[in-house]
């Protein structure tokens, strides 16, 4: 095992990324609300840079009482990020695709320390 030190913790706001080389990979690194992730930088669709793509709430149904659907809102619980060329969406931490069962993208651990980031690889 190594790890890459990926940089300051403070770089990671706004919606920003760190990318790094692992071997032949390339990881994203992004933060939502606390949760610093490293995920393949590879969507399992066409592999597109996925990690540049969006964070947002799962998309959930408003239900009135008789179940009739009311509308649509963004989940404030539930992250997807979607991947920016064909919007393929993957939970948020851990990779698992939504609509692909047993499919998910490759996850890397994460350290902070002393303000600093460092991910986990396994020595190729």
């Amino acid at each position: 095992m190594a790890e890459i030190l990926v940089g300051d913790l403070a770089v990671l706001t706004g919606g920003r990324r760190i990318f790094v080389s692992a071997g032949e990979r390339e990881i994203g690194v992004l933060a939502h609300r606390g949760t610093v992730m490293a995920f393949e930088n590879r969507c399992l669709h066409q592999g597109g840079p996925v990690c540049e793509g969006v964070i947002n709430g799962r998309v959930e149904a408003i239900l009135g009482e008789d179940r009739s659907v009311l509308g649509e809102r963004f989940s404030d619980s539930v992250f997807h990020l979607a991947c920016p060329w064909h919007g393929w969406e993957y939970e948020f931490p851990t990779g698992k695709s939504v609509t692909e069962p047993g499919a998910a993208l490759r996850v890397f651990e994460t350290v902070v320390r002393d303000g600093e980031v460092y991910v986990v690889v396994e020595d190729d």
